[in-house]
């Protein structure tokens, strides 16, 4: 399962979310989202979690919590067809 992060510090880096969500379970991947110009954080992440049981435990536990003094918002991300 994709999980979206959303509002992090601009201090926040991946090793940080890698290490927030592996205590529940497997992460194949924590990145933070970077602007393409300037390299700079855009106060998002992804993270991949092959086990959608603990990526939901994951979304519930951590949704509204704190990271480097921000209060995360934490969800399943989901993608729209476009037609």
């Amino acid at each position: 399962m994709n999980i979206h992060v959303y509002n992090l510090s601009l201090n926040t880096i991946d090793r940080d979310l890698r290490r927030l969500f592996s205590p529940f379970g497997i992460v194949v991947s924590a990145e933070v989202l970077r602007d393409k110009l300037n390299g700079r954080s855009r106060c998002n992440a992804m993270v991949e979690m092959p086990i959608d049981s603990e990526a939901r435990q994951a979304i519930e536990s951590l949704h509204q919590t704190l990271l480097d003094g921000k209060k995360i918002s934490v969800s399943e991300h989901v993608v729209t067809p476009k037609w």
